[in-house]
């Protein structure tokens, strides 16, 4: 497995992650790998599965087509 080494963090970040970690528990090395793995594995699935449902709820009936063959007769008409 890669290692991560991650330079010039701020320390009130430093601060919290330790912090964190402590409030669940775990070594600050488990909570940072928990949160990059969510922030950047968990988080496609959630963005996959909110894309799909925007898709969803954005289908429409309408022909589009229709709709711009109906402007572009409107802005020919004499």
């Amino acid at each position: 497995m890669a290692q991560l080494t991650v330079r010039n963090v701020n320390d009130r970040i430093v601060s919290a992650l330790r912090q964190r970690a402590a409030a669940h528990g775990r070594s600050a090395e488990a909570k940072h790998r928990e949160i990059l793995r969510e922030a950047l594995l968990e988080g496609e699935a959630d963005f996959a599965a909110r894309a799909r449902d925007l898709r969803r709820r954005l289908r429409s009936t309408i022909d589009s087509s229709e709709v711009i063959r109906a402007d572009r007769d409107r802005d020919t008409a004499p």
